[in-house]
């Protein structure tokens, strides 16, 4: 071990080149042709055999493996080459002091840099051998992994542990709690009529909507990490017609995965309860993600990879409840320990001011083979 981090002290210019070529290979969800460019910066730079597994949709999703595979026992690692950013929104890489800024740059392109050189430290002092291993990179996280999901899933099964290089969080902390989330569109459906000749004879979709979202709304309770906001409201072609369609665009967090059914149950009976008479209320989506919790299982996982990161001179401690979802939740999804945040410090990820803290990148890269070299040992008494 003490070879792979000697090496590995020393990378953070090669870290930060990689870094930059992740980063100009601009990936936005959409963007397939993009998305497939930043892959091949990947996997041209990571020494492991490389699965592919095409998508007409997203980018290509990119599993490497050891020679043992994760579903062995071992580790699987996970990160995510998409972004949120357009090539035409937001572009180009740049430095200032410490701080790498650009799309990606820390969500989470950082974590994937982390991640490679960590396993390169391993590979070159032969400790590779023996561990079983898989990296998964998914191309359609951002957007909440419709087509990833089933594949993290069966590359999680079997595994002891899962750990998610999203973007670290202030002070090192690590992630053992996410909220889940979901989404709906709420159509209203009235009948139009002249709003002066004919006002008796329309039935005003708008205010079913309204009545709606009022009880929607309500239901958010903070003690209990549930939260429900409209985000975007349509309807009506004027204020001289009773309006006969209105449309709502609908996200909701829960903390607990029991809660997400009894909200979507709320949901659906506000529907029959708000429509005024004349209307009708329908939605249209649902559950996206599962909630991460935190078990006995992840708990412990996460004090062992913190007494990893406070050898590695990093932060030790426990990150509160997070409220965005992420690919965590599906390995726990898969009965497997999982924990978060493991990427680079910085701030401002799916803002214009993101940036990621490169002072940060090899101490998160030692803690990585630190754990890792643990968890080898413990393959190799077993295997």
């Amino acid at each position: 071990m003490n070879e792979a981090l000697t090496w590995l002290r020393g990378q953070r210019p090669e870290m930060e080149r990689w870094l930059r070529a992740l980063v100009e290979a601009s990936s936005h969800t959409a963007d397939k042709r993009g998305v497939d460019a930043a892959g091949a910066v990947l996997r041209e730079a990571l020494g492991l055999a490389c699965e592919v597994v095409p998508s007409a949709r997203f980018g290509d999703h990119l599993f490497f493996h050891n020679a043992r595979a994760a579903g062995e026992g071992g580790a699987v690692l996970v990160g995510h080459i998409d972004t949120v950013f357009s090539r035409e929104s937001f572009a180009g890489y740049r430095v200032e002091g410490d701080r790498a800024r650009g799309p990606g740059v820390l969500d989470m392109k950082g974590g994937l840099v982390v991640v490679g050189f960590a396993l390169e430290a391993m590979r070159r002092a032969g400790l590779l051998e023996g561990l079983p291993l898989t990296f998964a990179v998914v191309s359609d996280e951002e957007v909440g992994s419709p087509e990833s999901y089933a594949l993290l899933r069966d590359v999680a099964r079997g595994a002891s542990c899962a750990m998610v290089f999203e973007a670290g969080r202030a002070g090192d902390a690590i992630v053992t709690r996410r909220k889940g989330t979901g989404a709906v569109t709420v159509h209203a459906r009235g009948r139009a009529a002249h709003a002066g000749n004919a006002h008796r004879e329309g039935a005003n979709a708008l205010w079913s909507l309204a009545r709606w979202i009022d009880g929607a709304q309500a239901l958010t309770d903070y003690d209990r990490g549930v939260t429900v906001n409209v985000g975007r409201v349509e309807g009506g072609i004027g204020k001289n017609t009773v309006p006969d369609r209105a449309r709502a665009e609908v996200d909701f967090r829960y903390a607990a995965r029991a809660d997400a059914d009894a909200l979507m149950a709320s949901l659906r009976a506000l529907a029959r309860e708000a429509a005024v008479e004349g209307t009708a209320i329908e939605l249209e989506g649902g559950v996206a993600r599962s909630s991460l919790e935190r078990t006995a299982e992840s708990a412990a996982l996460c004090a062992r990879y913190a007494a990893c990161q406070r050898a590695a001179g990093l932060g030790d401690g426990e990150c509160a409840l997070q409220g965005g979802g992420s690919d965590a939740a599906t390995t726990a999804d898969a009965g497997v320990p999982s924990i978060d945040g493991l990427g680079p410090r910085g701030e401002g990820f799916h803002t214009l001011r993101e940036y990621a803290d490169l002072a940060s990148f090899v101490p998160k890269a030692e803690a990585r083979v630190r754990f890792l070299c643990g968890l080898r040992e413990e393959a190799v008494v077993t295997g």
